[in-house]
């Protein structure tokens, strides 16, 4: 006898073999015991969920003479007949049989009655290739069929299928099989043959046919060939995936930004022959598995690796940075679609690589993270007296591989370019900065500007000496009251203006605010302008319920916009006046 194929041999011949798909079976089960069978019916679910088996089992079940539980019996004279090739079910496959004129035939032989059953069952599988008028030949008889015929039309793509098809049809959806019931299935087949296999091996199988239980057949029925036991391993080395200590390797130096080592690594394993896609998806596969031990604590058994393997992994969780899991995966995601379109696409691998182990090349909010999560590291073992992470003491250095493409100064770029961020710290509720610039009166943190104040110096006459009088220090204003800390006037106003960019449609109000002077006032903050258009409009309900609002998340409750007073603008044109008089003089304003 022919081999046959495992999804061949073990095809369910029960409803009580259905693999998950409950909902479906329930219904089918409920129509057959009640005698409410329907004319049409459509299957559809991705590939490999059973559509075609439970047409089968349905239609022997509504011909069976003593059905047991809504299924076949399999011992009646009716199921007898049926299990062997019959007239009273017919399969057709519409990818070859496409045409209108296949549909005229269907509809004329539809007339005549069942041979041995009750029902003549027409099993029409991937629908979705018929063309328009093969649809149109067979919606007449869709929607009008004979009392003794049955329709089940089978699909992976019912958005394909003309709207005027799917009105006369019951739609029963198939869902994806989860692992865990994959799993189960493999195991009893294989223990009903008698083979050996680890259980890890088995839930990598599981794992490969994703969600599919005839593509995890395939692969088990590849594995069973490559050796007397299914092992780990030999699942692995049949999938084609890269050794799983290399590439744990690779992507420890992708999360500790070790660029020399992850490229080399890199390049080792396309040296031997795997393909870019085969290692992309590798690094992939492995980087959500280092995301899941980071974050769930029963991750040893949603991963179902070897211990080993699993500590391996749990140690690159531990040792990389939340921030970082997420950078690398989204860049090899971007990476998996742009392979596509490549001309060369070991080069766009690489270069995917370099970016992943260099983020202090990217200025992008996740790579910021990365970097200062580095630097945390960093400061704590040097506090602690021991050398910064991913730093060996002199005497046990080693000269990792391709030294000279490494960049020594990056930390020190990466600690100059954080300075702003770590000395003036966002709350906790805002969203990162925008990338744009900051306005020019902003751009060096608030506390390094110290208010200027009018002071009126006259450049002496030649010959003449200049006493200076010893100056006294500006005063400084008090701090405001915050949620995170007392801040002064100036730091709060910066905040404040950094805050104003974001909010939508918020130009006008900004524009507005740029030129206003901060100071403190009996823990009021005051905002000062010179011109009287500008102060009455922000006064108004609408700016000022804005500012407000933004005042209040930085826990400022008090504030005042005010119009400069009389006596200053007098102050201002005396000074205007005093540089006219002396214009030979250099005249500069100080307190």
């Amino acid at each position: 006898m022919a081999h046959l194929s495992l999804y061949r041999k073990f095809r369910p011949a029960t409803f009580a073999e259905i693999v998950r798909q409950e909902h479906v079976v329930r219904v089918l089960k409920h129509q057959i015991e009640r005698g409410e069978v329907g004319h049409a019916y459509l299957f559809t679910g991705p590939r490999g969920t059973g559509k075609t088996s439970v047409a089968r089992i349905f239609a022997r079940a509504v011909n069976c003479e003593r059905p047991s539980d809504g299924s076949p019996c399999g011992k009646c004279p009716t199921c007898l007949a049926l299990s062997e090739n019959t007239l009273d079910v017919v399969e057709i496959d519409a990818a070859s049989n496409n045409g209108v004129n296949e549909m005229r035939d269907l509809r004329e032989k539809v007339q005549y009655p069942p041979v041995t059953g009750r029902y003549k069952v027409y099993i029409i599988d991937e629908v979705h290739m018929l063309t328009d008028s093969a649809f149109n030949a067979l919606l007449k008889t869709l929607e009008e069929p004979p009392a003794h015929a049955v329709f089940i039309l089978a699909t992976t793509e019912p958005h394909k299928i003309p709207a005027t098809i799917l009105s006369r049809c019951m739609r029963l959806d198939f869902k994806l099989i989860p692992e865990e019931d994959l799993e189960r299935h493999l195991s009893s087949i294989l223990d009903g043959m008698g083979k050996k296999y680890e259980k890890e091996a088995v839930a990598a199988i599981a794992r490969a046919g994703a969600g599919s239980d005839r593509d995890m057949l395939s692969i088990a029925e590849m594995c069973l060939a490559y050796g007397d036991t299914l092992t780990y391993e030999g699942v692995t080395a049949v999938l084609g995936a890269a050794d799983f200590e290399t590439t744990a390797s690779l992507v420890n130096a992708l999360l500790q930004s070790d660029m020399p080592t992850a490229l080399s690594t890199a390049e080792g394993i396309l040296a031997e022959g795997k393909a870019v896609g085969v290692l992309l998806k590798d690094i992939l596969s492995l980087l959500n598995q280092v995301a899941v031990a980071k974050s769930c604590a029963n991750a040893e058994k949603l991963l179902s690796l070897p211990a080993r393997l699993f500590a391996q992994v749990k140690t690159i969780a531990e040792r990389a940075d939340g921030s970082a899991i997420l950078r690398a995966t989204e860049i090899f995601v971007k990476t998996e679609n742009e392979l596509r379109f490549a001309s060369s696409p070991r080069i766009a691998l690489e270069t995917a690589v370099l970016r992943a182990a260099m983020p202090q090349t990217d200025r992008d909010t996740d790579a910021l993270l990365v970097r200062i999560a580095n630097l945390e590291k960093q400061v704590a073992a040097l506090s602690a007296g021991a050398p910064a992470a991913g730093k060996q003491p002199a005497a046990e250095a080693k000269p990792a591989p391709a030294q000279e493409f490494s960049e020594k100064p990056a930390p020190k770029k990466a600690a100059r370019e954080t300075e702003w961020e770590e000395s003036l710290p966002p709350p906790p509720d805002e969203p990162p900065f925008f990338d744009e610039p900051l306005p020019p009166a902003w751009d060096e943190p608030p506390f390094a500007r110290e208010p200027q104040q009018p002071q009126l110096r006259e450049t002496p006459q030649p010959q003449a000496k200049s006493v200076q009088k010893p100056q006294s220090e500006p005063p400084k204003s008090a701090p405001l009251p915050s949620a995170d800390g007392p801040r002064d006037a100036e730091t709060t106003f910066g905040l404040f203006l950094r805050r104003l960019r974001k909010l939508p449609k918020s130009g006008v109000l900004y524009a507005l605010c740029r030129d206003l002077e901060p100071s403190e006032e009996g823990g009021k903050l005051v905002l000062m302008t010179d011109i009287r258009t500008v102060a009455d409009t922000l006064n108004g309900e609408k700016h000022r319920a804005a500012m407000a609002e933004t005042l209040g998340e930085l826990g400022v409750s008090d504030f005042e916009v005010r119009y400069a007073s009389a006596a200053r603008t007098e102050e201002k044109d005396g000074v205007e006046q005093l540089k006219k008089d002396f214009s030979g003089y250099t005249i500069e304003v100080k307190s």
